[in-house]
């Protein structure tokens, strides 16, 4: 099949990696022809490119991460105009995709979807990853039933009337699209949990690792990924609050987003000395941090209505490290963790008591941290790489 993959963040092939580009990756090993339309990540590299046997059209866009709402919410209405110009430049009338698939964020991109469904005939899969502009009403980035929300929200139907096939992360997920969406068909619905491709780790490393990071001595919680108002940080530094100078416990934190440089400022105006807070890194070496730590964390916004399930998650598992959520309530993660999984526990994520207590039980459980580690690895390698997410879609469509 000839598969055209819509793109909001897409590293270059063979210079980094996210689910995205493992899920293609996938597609062109099982014998697919793969056209990707992503945005620059050089501005003086545009254009059709091919990145290790994926052909990927580079559009030069506004800047569509770790930039206020303003900017990222003008940033998305452009792009799809920005695609669908280049689009017509680059592909011309021969590049005819039988599947097209497109992620949530952004939804902005279903007139271009819609456009290219309308002349090539092609099925149209929606990976829904992001619930929106639901998301934003929970965060208070936007009022419901507002001129903008009512706009987003047309989209959004939209989006789900043109898909064939539409992979949600949970069950959690479908019952949600289910409930709100109901003119949506049922039998376009089915689960699509994350994936992400297996990093080998050598486990003789970790205590050269804890001893390079500082991490002796130290129950450490890890956490990597965005910074920013789903997040929720704040909610962690509370925590953190809790045991600072009483106990040997280090919450490491590894990434960018909009809220990185607040909580970092708030973290000294607290005077945490068991926080650290560090850049992103590239996959395989935070990979290596996470295998060095204690567990993994997970932090969501107690304001969320939506059932969110973080991908960050599968660096965890891979590293065979129990996860510790700090979540909703209306998410069925904690469910999916504590429960189905058992790799892990969870808390309410505005309730730092409760978090301290699931953080003092897994310090005081060694034998049953390194079992749920295993669980976590189990339902990782045998559920949720990208062979299983290429199967589930290619199944469905």
């Amino acid at each position: 099949m000839r598969i055209l993959f819509l793109a909001l963040t897409f590293p270059k092939i063979g210079h980094g990696g996210n689910l995205y580009t493992d899920l293609m990756e996938e597609f062109c090993d099982q014998g697919h022809e793969v056209f990707v339309v992503a945005p620059s990540i050089d501005e003086n590299e545009t254009g059709l490119i091919d990145e290790g046997g994926i052909k990927v059209l580079r559009v030069k866009t506004m800047s569509l991460l770790n930039v206020g709402a303003v900017k990222k919410g003008l940033a998305n209405l452009l792009l799809p105009f920005q695609y669908k110009k280049a689009i017509k430049n680059h592909f011309k009338s021969e590049i005819i995709p039988d599947l097209i698939i497109m992620p949530t964020p952004p939804i902005s991109l279903v007139t271009v979807a819609t456009w290219l469904k309308k002349k090539s005939n092609a099925k149209v899969y929606l990976i829904l990853r992001d619930i929106f502009p639901q998301n934003a009403v929970d965060l208070g980035m936007m009022k419901k039933g507002g001129f903008l929300y009512r706009i987003f929200r047309q989209k959004e139907r939209k989006l789900y009337e043109i898909s064939d096939s539409i992979g949600c992360m949970s069950q959690g997920n479908i019952d949600y699209v289910k409930k709100y969406n109901p003119e949506v068909a049922i039998s376009k619905l089915h689960l699509l949990p994350n994936w992400q491709k297996e990093i080998l780790l050598n486990p003789e490393n970790r205590a050269s690792l804890r001893e390079k990071y500082g991490f002796d001595d130290y129950f450490v919680v890890i956490f990597g990924g965005n910074i920013g108002l789903p997040q929720k940080l704040e909610n962690i530094l509370k925590v953190a609050k809790l045991y600072n100078g009483n106990d040997n416990v280090l919450f490491f934190i590894v990434g960018q987003g909009t809220e990185k440089e607040r909580i970092d400022a708030l973290s000294k105006q607290m005077n945490l000395k068991n926080v650290v807070i560090k850049d992103s890194l590239p996959r395989e070496d935070y990979q290596n941090i996470i295998s060095a730590a204690d567990c993994g964390l997970i932090s969501l916004s107690e304001k969320f209505t939506i059932p969110n399930i973080p991908s960050k998650s599968l660096s965890y598992f891979n590293a065979k490290i129990p996860v510790l959520a700090a979540i909703d309530k209306n998410t069925d993660y904690g469910f999916l963790i504590q429960e189905q999984i058992r790799g892990g526990v969870w808390a309410p994520s505005n309730e730092p008591l409760k978090i301290k207590e699931k953080i003092d039980f897994l310090r005081a459980n060694p034998q049953l941290c390194t079992s749920m580690g295993e669980n976590g690895y189990e339902y990782f390698i045998n559920e949720v790489t990208p062979k299983h997410s290429y199967e589930r879609i290619m199944n469905h469509v």
